[in-house]
């Protein structure tokens, strides 16, 4: 009912998945457009290259967003792939390929609404590129020794929060008063959350 295809443990799986909403979208006639998120480290199975030609020849609404975070688990994105930027890939299939600042909410936003419209226009699909990274471990336990702290830390002094708050405070949009009055309901739904699975009872 919301539009959600549902997840599966399978490296780069949702990528068909989301392709087979858009053929069912096109079908149908509707104005829906399918969008599958993946990793880097996804970007290299089968199944990508496929949805990509099939979305391409047929002119598929589908937005296809590689969250590039520089590591396919613990693998360094230079070790397993020898292009640099993942939207290259898109000119094998003639689709367009846009790379976006994942740490930047209005440069993701701005160019994932120019997706999505030009999906609805019938101009068919477009691999979309975030370039992010990964604060945490991969899993619980990572030791993470395929990294340095030095190069997490200076990953972390452009959290998208923190820039967005300070981008929005400067521009004067959003006052740190309203920001600040988000995150506190923002706890307080968690809290509510966390005590209603905690009461309930054991499925």
């Amino acid at each position: 009912g919301r539009g959600v295809v549902g997840a599966n443990g399978i490296v780069g799986g949702g990528i068909a998945a989301a392709t087979g909403a858009a053929l069912s979208a096109q079908v149908r006639g509707s104005d829906q457009v399918a969008v599958s998120f993946f990793g880097d480290g996804a970007a290299n199975q089968g199944v990508f290259h496929e949805s990509l030609n099939l979305a391409a020849i047929w002119k598929l609404p589908v937005v296809f967003v590689c969250e590039n975070n520089q590591y396919a688990e613990s693998t360094p994105r230079a070790v397993h792939q020898k292009v640099k930027n993942v939207s290259d890939r898109a000119a094998a299939f003639h689709i367009p390929g846009v790379g976006m600042d994942g740490m930047d909410v209005f440069d993701v936003y701005q160019k994932t609404g120019e997706a999505i419209d030009q999906c609805r226009a019938g101009k068919g699909a477009i691999l979309l590129e975030a370039r992010t990274y990964r604060f945490l471990g991969h899993f619980v336990g990572d030791p993470q020794n395929y990294r340095t702290k030095e190069e997490v830390e200076e990953w972390k002094k452009r959290d998208p929060i923190q820039m967005f708050r300070a981008r929005v405070i400067a521009e004067g949009t959003l006052t740190a008063a309203e920001l600040d009055a988000v995150d506190a309901q923002i706890k307080k739904d968690m809290d509510a959350a966390l005590e209603f699975a905690r009461k309930s009872p054991e499925p």
